[in-house]
């Protein structure tokens, strides 16, 4: 009885989320083979790729499902658009966050949009792959991915011969990932997401740009940075090896496979930017260390700017929360078929992508009813914040001890 009520939630949360999507298609074929491909996506089936998703679906040939990422009139913004609404009512509430990174997509040849030879984060060298600046976004009820676009080297840009043969727009020029990854926030502002923070890995925090375009937006954030990155002069790995002991607080950044994933961290508010800040800020600018507790050599840096209110199990439970996107990209591809697609168009690639995000986020919201039906959520962890001084690094002590303030050399 308990797994026929299972399954009919199934059945009813995927009915729920075919007819939302119904609409952007004009035909009922389309219509049809949308729901059949999305099924396959989320279903026991080897490759998710055309030919293995029409036999699941009982189709003789895999013609329908290849002119659906193909030919087929329809819009994949569209559904991305409706993928953001879903979210947003299933899993969205305040204090979401947008977790940004881009992952690589390991191709032969080099007809498929974007493809060349680039260092993928994913296999951790140079390969011949597409890389996709990707968005997840995170609550306390779940997390999934909402939002995806192509890069495109110069290489492919460059060459409008080569793009046209992919099918790439010829208003779609050069854009670097970060100017990729603030489209993708801009969106994201733009839909029915609930989104109060952002966070991503160094090779966006590092990007003073990128950090100024979230703090015009009014968004706080969490980022990772090199240890070279530069704080008012000093590095930041210099100003971290001035922390008094005493800063060093172990929490929680979440839990993970594990349990909970315990670190020591060490933040420090930094002085106002009166360019920027004005007067009387109502923004608080942060730097955060995090130390391995089995091998304290390993550590890892952060810029921050958060509401004045934020304590430091604010920041770590954002920063924490980056691990999430990973998290999506190993599910999605795993589960939903993300990278398992074999269409070389620039179009295909964002309909195959979007409704394996789909399917990901079918799964996510379904995950989350789950954890809702009792299963008890853990609480924060406490910090106490220390006085602002406008010239000096203040850093956030436990609360045993007395504040110190650390000078900026």
């Amino acid at each position: 009885m308990r797994e026929h009520a299972a399954g009919n939630a199934w059945d009813n949360e995927f009915a729920d989320l075919v007819l939302r999507i119904g609409a952007r298609f004009t035909r009922v074929e389309p219509r049809r083979r949308a729901r059949d491909y999305i099924r396959g996506l989320l279903g026991q089936v080897g490759r998710k790729n055309s030919w293995q998703l029409a036999e699941h679906a009982g189709h003789t040939t895999p013609d329908g499902l290849q002119r659906l990422l193909s030919r087929c009139r329809w819009d994949p913004d569209e559904i991305r658009d409706d993928l953001q609404a879903y979210v947003a009512e299933r899993l969205g509430a305040e204090g979401g966050v947008l977790i940004i990174d881009d992952t690589g997509f390991v191709k032969k040849g080099t007809t498929s949009a974007g493809v060349q030879r680039q260092y993928s984060g994913t296999a951790g060298r140079t390969e011949n792959c597409q890389i996709g600046v990707l968005a997840a976004y995170a609550t306390t009820r779940g997390h999934a991915l909402v939002d995806r676009e192509l890069y495109l080297p110069k290489s492919w840009t460059e060459d409008r011969d080569r793009c046209r043969s992919a099918r790439i727009p010829d208003a779609r020029v050069f854009a670097t990932k970060g100017e990729l990854a603030r489209n993708v926030i801009t969106r994201a502002l733009a839909s029915p997401l609930p989104i109060a923070w952002v966070t991503a890995d160094s090779a966006y925090g590092q990007d003073s740009h990128f950090r100024r375009f979230l703090e015009e937006a009014g968004l706080s954030y969490v980022v990772a940075v090199p240890k070279s990155q530069q704080v008012h002069g000093p590095r930041i790995d210099h100003l971290v090896g001035q922390a008094p002991p005493e800063a060093w607080q172990r929490l929680s950044a979440g839990s993970g496979a594990k349990g909970e994933r315990f670190y020591d961290w060490a933040a420090a508010r930094l002085p106002a930017v009166g360019e920027f800040d004005g007067d009387e800020p109502t923004r608080q600018r942060w730097m955060l260390a995090r130390r391995s507790i089995t091998r304290p050599d390993e550590i890892a840096y952060y810029l921050a700017c958060a509401p004045l209110e934020a304590t430091l199990a604010d920041l770590v439970g954002v920063a924490g929360c980056r691990w999430k996107i990973e998290e999506c990209f190993q599910s999605a591809k795993n589960e939903c078929g993300l990278d398992q697609y074999e269409v070389r168009r620039y179009v295909g690639w964002y309909r195959h992508i979007t409704l394996a995000m789909l399917a990901h986020a079918f799964l996510a919201v379904m995950a989350g009813q789950e954890r809702e039906k009792g299963v008890p959520t853990g609480t924060h962890p406490t910090s106490w914040p220390s006085h602002q001084q406008k010239s000096a690094v203040c850093w956030q002590l436990a609360p045993a001890t007395t504040l110190r303030t650390a000078a900026m050399p």
